[in-house]
This record gives C-alpha cells, structure tokens and sequence, in this order.
C-alpha cells in the first residue's frame, strides 16, 4: 500500500501526536553495540539525548516519550501551533537562530543571535510565517535532527551516504487508549529487546530519565529547570481542574508544562512494570492478579493490552486509534480513509 504523504495526515493548523520511529541504514548497529564489528557506538545515543533536549527548549513540540536502540529510536512528539501563536516574530527568530544557528562558540554551541540576524527572519512576514509553521512541524524535528546525527556519525567513521533508512516513519495518534500503548510500547523497548531487566536499567529512555528524577529529588529538592526530565513532557494532565490554554513552560526547557496522560506519573510507573512482567515473563517479582485501573476504565483486558503494547508497531501504521475514532477520519487534501488492520480492529473491537 501506498504510503501517504505527511501532508496528508498532520495538519500544521491542529494540535497533533506522532509516534516516529527512525531505523539505520540496513538496520545495522550504528548506535549501539556492534557484535559484527565488536565497536561499541553508544555514544551516539548521548549526542541524540542532547538534541532532544535542545530541540524540546526551541521548537514548538512536546516530547511526551522515547526510546533509543541500538538500530533505531523512537519518539512521540505533540505538535502546538497553540504554543508558537503565543511567540512574539522576534521570539520565534530567536528560537530559529538557536536551532539553526549563524555562528557556534569553540565547543559547538549556537551563540545568541544577534539584533540584525533577528531582524533577517523577523522583519520579513513572509519568512517569519514559514519559521513559525517550521517550529511547530514534526517533520523538521525529524529532518534537523536525523540530518545532525546522519553528518557527525559519518565524520566520526569517514563515510559518505545514508546513516537513517529512507524518511522516518510516523503514526498519527488518535485517542487515549493508543496513546497509552504507544507510550507504554516506547518507553518498554529496551525490556522487549532483552537490553534491560527492570525500568531503571532501560538507558536512553524517557522513563528512565522520570525515575532519575524522582529518586534525585528524594534526597535533594531539585529546582524543575535541573531535573532530568525537565525536557519532557509532564505525564499527568487533569482534563477537569487542571490549566487551559497552552500552559507556556514556565522553566523554559520545554515547549509546555501540558500532561498527556490522565493518571499520575506513579500510575504510570507501575503501569508499566506490571505489563513488563507480562511481556517479559522470565522478569523477577510477583505480578499483581488485577489489571492496573487504567485499562479497566479504557475497557482493555490484560491480554488485548499487552499484544497492543508488543505489537504496536506492527498494529498501526498510518493512524492509531479505536476504528469508531480512526474511520469517520479522512486525508486532508485527497479526502481517502485511513486504514486500520485488521488485527488491530479485531483487538479494539472487544471493548466495545
């Protein structure tokens, strides 16, 4: 099947979640443990990390989750136009010249831009109007970011060509209960592919970086703007009494302070753990008898919920979503259905 163009299924105009996933070329080892080679490319997972933080300070996009292998990474990006309304032309100069900078200082860090390289994108309407779509775009996410790491990995091995297969590959997310498996389906990688036994020991994963953080603060109240996960995306959002609006990050390491989830980040944890002692049977402790609350309320028995969380990737392709969500959808300039597989509808069907 055909796959439709991104224009297609993401309107830069909507608030919008993708789950992305990006492969290296012939599925090789390059950022990870190589047993081909015996070289050892984790470091690269590190220079990633580092984007990931930097574009989560600038663009317009919460990074709600992700992962990262040794072959490919995940991420679940939300789009908000809502957010980059809010931007000032000079703001939105600004936070270009910080992703795009004109000049670096002697480690490779963007300089601040000056006055006049503002006033280049500020001051005319046409360019300022692109910059503003751009910065609230999942594609240019990706673009920026696999281009950077596709060009230092290749310096660093003295190669030319493709480091990322193709264009990534991104899935629209619908509605609560795919966002939870997707979420669920990320940040559990590590433990599907036998890199890690417990959530702590998943390196390179947005759930490690939230356990950090509150082990850390245990011991040390940690200002918000210092945590580890101060780039993510809070987990909780309360729908009912929480703030409306697009709740601008007050630290400034994120696009906003907006949850994703409605439960708590311990919910979340514990969620979490208990469908890894599903998937991941040979994992050490004891597995509670009851489905955690979440998915009863979503009406997703244990098994649907941990063949959803397995099987993501291969469930969903273009839209995630229950099919009384994804089918009264449409393509947005050729009007065409969304395919949902059948698997995937004959798993969402039990809950209705």
């Amino acid at each position: 099947m055909v796959r439709l163009a991104r224009s297609e299924v993401f309107d830069p105009d909507e608030i919008a979640i993708a789950h992305t996933c990006s492969r290296t070329v012939r599925r090789c080892f390059l950022m990870g443990d190589d047993p081909f080679t015996g070289k050892n490319f984790d470091h690269r997972k590190m220079w990633i990390e580092q984007h990931l933080m930097h574009f989560a300070q600038n663009f317009s996009v919460d990074l709600l989750g992700y992962s990262l292998l040794s072959n490919h990474m995940h991420l679940i990006l939300r789009t908000r136009p809502d957010v980059v309304a809010t931007w000032s032309d000079n703001e939105v100069a600004r936070r270009w010249m910080m992703i795009c900078p004109h000049r670096r200082d002697d480690d490779g860090l963007p300089l601040p831009p000056t006055e006049p390289e503002i006033r280049s994108i500020a001051g005319c309407p046409v360019k300022c109007a692109e910059i503003r779509k751009r910065l609230s775009s999942v594609s240019w996410w990706m673009r920026l970011l696999c281009q950077r790491v596709a060009l230092r990995a290749n310096r660093e091995d003295e190669e030319s060509g493709h480091f990322f297969q193709g264009r990534f590959h991104a899935t629209r997310i619908v509605d609560e209960a795919s966002l939870l498996a997707c979420a669920a389906y990320v940040d559990l990688n590590p433990i599907r592919a036998a890199m890690a036994e417990t959530l702590e020991q998943s390196d390179h994963t947005s759930v490690q970086r939230r356990i950090q953080s509150i082990t850390a603060n245990r011991s040390n109240c940690i200002p918000a703007a210092k945590r580890r996960d101060s780039f993510l995306t809070p987990v909780t959002i309360d729908e009912r009494s929480g703030e409306i609006g697009p709740c601008v990050s007050k630290s400034g390491k994120r696009c906003s302070d907006k949850g994703f989830l409605p439960m708590s980040l311990k919910d979340y944890l514990e969620m979490l753990d208990w469908t890894a002692r599903q998937i991941a049977p040979g994992k050490s402790g004891r597995t509670p008898a009851d489905t955690p609350p979440v998915l009863k309320r979503l009406g997703l028995d244990g098994t649907t919920w941990c063949e959803l969380v397995s099987d993501f990737g291969r469930l969903f392709c273009t839209v995630a979503g229950r099919p009384e969500c994804v089918d009264p959808l449409r393509s947005l300039r050729t009007h065409r259905r969304y395919h949902l597989r059948r698997r995937a509808r004959e798993l969402l069907a039990r809950t209705d």
